[in-house]
C-alpha cells in the first residue's frame, strides 16, 4: 500500500498534468441545478439533449474498460456520472482518467438517463475540474477511528460521517428554532460586550487580556447577565442573548472553556412564571425538531408529553447521597460525606461548594426525566431573590434531562443593598481562595440603584441542549472545532 507521502506526490504529478489542459483551480464554475434539486427533478429532465450541469466533489470511481462511473456530491446530495470513452473525444476521456482521484471537484455537463440496473445517472459529455485534491479522503465507510483526530479535523469527520454532520445540522435548527420562539413570545434579541472591564454573572474563573490603548486588563465574559439587567434597568421588558461564554475550567463530557448560551430576562416576571416559559421551549423544541413528544438518551426514554417534575435540592441529597439534614450538616460532616462518595473537594470549600459537588456526581446522574429542582441555598446563587417568607433558600430553580443540567433561572435580585451583602460575602470567598467567587461590581450596583423592575431570568446550555436532542455523551462532538492541545512534533 502507498504511503501518504507517495500518494501526495502522484497527485502533484497529475496536478501538472492538469495544468497543460485546464487551470486546475479555476475563480468561476457553473452549475444548473443542485443535486438535491436535480434529483427531484429528474423524470423532468431526463431524455433532454441540451446538457445539464452538475458540480461537487468525486467521492468514488470504478473503471470498467472504456466505462468510468463515479459518485459526486455537492452538499445537498449524491449523483453517478458516467464517461463513455466512444462518446467523447480521447482528450476527454484520457485527461479525466489520468487526472481525476477521490476528494476532487468538478463540473460536468451532460443528459440524464437512467442505467440498466435503474440508477439516475449524468451521461458526461464535458466536464473541468474545479479544484483538485492533493491528500487522499479517509475510508468512506469507517472515517477516522481516532476520536482526537476527528476533533482535530472536524472538515474530514462532517465529510465522511454524515452522523456527525447531521449534529451540526441539528445545532443550527436548534438555534433557529430557539429565535423564532422567543421572538413569538416578545423577546429582543440584544449584543452586550465579551470583553468586560469586571466579569460577573456566574461563579467562574475568567480568562483574562490587555487592551494596549486602554492600558487596562479585560476578561472575557463568564457571563452576560449583569449587561442584560442593565437593560431591564434601561427600559427593555424583554431581552434575550445567544451568546459565546468564557470559562477558564476544566474540559469533561459536559463542560468545555468556550461554550454558547441562551439568556434571557423578562420584567414584571418571576422565577415561577419562567418555569412555565421553559416548559414550554422545551416542548416545543422537541415537537419541532424531532416530531414527536419524547426522544432517547442511551437507552433510556425521555417522555416530553407529561407535565415536568418539581423536586426540592435538599430533598434529591436526602435522597441519593443520604445526608439527612444538609441544610444544617457541618463542614466537617460534609468533608467527612464527600470522602465517602469519592468526591473530590478542598477543605477551604464552603459548606455550599461541598453539597454541590456531592450533587453533581451522585444526585444530578439519577435525574432522567425533566425535572425542576428548587430550593437552593442563598449562598449557591448570589444574584437570585430570596423565596418569600424564607431567609436561606432562592427564588430559583434548574431544570436537568438525562442527568445534564440544562437550564439555571430564578426571580433576580434587584434590590441593591441585598446585592452589596451578598457580594461583600463573595469576596471575602474569593480572599479564603475561592477563585470561581463573584466580584464587587461597583458599576452594576449603582444601575441597580436607579431601579430595575422585578423580573425572571432563564440560562440554557445551548451546547447540552444540543447533546440531549442528539444522544450525545461529550459536549466535543456537538462543538465544531474544538480546541485542541497542540500536537508534539515527531
Amino acid at each position: 500500500m502507498a504511503s501518504l507521502d507517495e500518494i501526495r506526490d502522484d497527485r502533484l504529478k497529475k496536478l501538472e498534468l492538469l495544468k497543460k489542459k485546464m487551470n486546475p483551480y479555476p475563480s468561476s464554475s457553473h452549475y444548473d441545478f443542485t443535486i438535491k434539486d436535480a434529483l427531484a427533478s429528474f423524470s423532468k429532465l431526463k431524455g433532454k439533449k441540451k446538457p445539464i450541469f452538475l458540480v461537487g466533489r468525486v467521492f468514488s470511481l470504478r473503471k470498467q474498460g472504456g466505462l468510468i462511473f463515479f459518485h459526486f456530491n455537492d452538499g445537498t446530495g449524491s449523483f453517478q456520472g458516467l464517461l463513455k470513452k466512444n462518446e467523447v473525444s480521447k482528450d476527454i476521456f484520457f485527461l479525466f482518467d489520468e487526472t481525476i482521484d477521490v476528494g476532487d471537484f468538478i463540473e460536468c455537463g451532460g443528459i440524464f438517463f437512467t442505467t440498466k440496473r435503474g440508477e439516475i445517472t449524468l451521461l458526461v459529455s464535458q466536464w473541468k475540474i474545479l479544484a483538485k485534491s492533493l491528500r487522499s479522503l479517509p475510508d468512506k465507510w469507517h472515517g477516522i477511528k481516532d476520536v482526537e483526530e476527528r476533533f482535530r479535523r472536524r472538515y474530514l469527520d462532517v465529510l465522511m460521517m454524515p452522523e456527525a454532520k447531521d449534529r451540526f445540522t441539528m445545532r443550527t435548527r436548534t438555534i433557529k428554532e430557539i429565535r423564532a420562539f422567543l421572538d413569538k413570545e416578545g423577546f429582543v434579541e440584544v449584543e452586550t460586550p465579551v470583553l468586560q472591564p469586571l466579569y460577573g454573572g456566574a461563579s467562574a474563573e475568567p480568562f483574562t487580556t490587555h487592551h494596549r490603548a486602554l492600558d487596562m486588563k479585560l476578561y472575557l465574559r463568564i457571563s452576560d447577565e449583569l449587561y442584560l439587567k442593565r437593560l431591564l434597568v434601561g427600559g427593555f421588558p424583554k431581552v434575550y442573548e445567544l451568546s459565546k461564554n468564557f470559562r477558564n475550567e476544566g474540559i469533561d463530557a459536559t463542560h468545555y472553556p468556550e461554550f454558547t448560551m441562551l439568556e434571557w430576562y423578562e420584567a414584571y416576571s418571576n422565577a415561577k412564571q419562567q418555569m412555565i416559559l421553559v416548559e414550554k421551549l422545551l416542548k416545543t423544541l422537541v415537537k419541532k425538531l424531532l416530531n414527536k413528544n419524547c426522544l432517547f438518551r442511551g437507552k433510556e426514554k425521555i417522555d416530553f408529553s407529561l407535565k415536568f417534575k418539581v423536586v426540592s435540592y435538599y430533598e434529591l441529597l436526602k435522597r441519593y447521597a443520604l445526608i439527612l439534614f444538609p441544610e444544617d450538616a457541618t463542614h466537617e460532616e460534609l468533608m467527612l460525606k464527600a470522602q465517602q462518595l469519592a468526591v473530590p473537594v478542598e477543605h477551604s470549600e464552603t459548606n455550599v461548594k461541598i453539597l454541590d459537588n456531592i450533587y453533581k456526581k451522585v444526585c444530578r446522574p439519577k435525574i432522567i426525566q425533566p425535572t425542576f429542582i428548587v430550593d437552593y441555598p442563598v449562598d449557591y446563587l448570589p444574584l437570585a431573590k430570596k423565596k418569600e417568607g424564607s431567609e436561606t433558600t432562592t427564588d430559583a430553580f434548574q431544570l436537568v434531562i438525562g442527568g445534564l443540567e440544562l437550564v439555571k433561572a430564578f426571580s433576580e435580585l434587584n434590590d441593591p443593598t441585598d446585592q452589596r451583602i451578598r457580594f461583600l460575602k463573595q469576596e471575602e470567598s474569593q480572599i479564603k481562595g475561592d477563585r470561581e467567587a463573584q466580584r464587587l461590581d461597583e458599576d452594576f450596583l449603582e444601575a441597580l440603584e436607579y431601579g430595575m423592575p422585578p423580573a425572571g431570568g432563564v440560562g440554557i446550555g445551548i451546547d447540552r441542549l444540543v447533546m440531549l436532542f442528539t444522544d450525545t455523551l461529550n459536549i466535543k462532538e456537538v462543538i465544531l472545532f474544538p480546541s485542541m492541545k497542540p500536537k508534539e512534533e515527531p
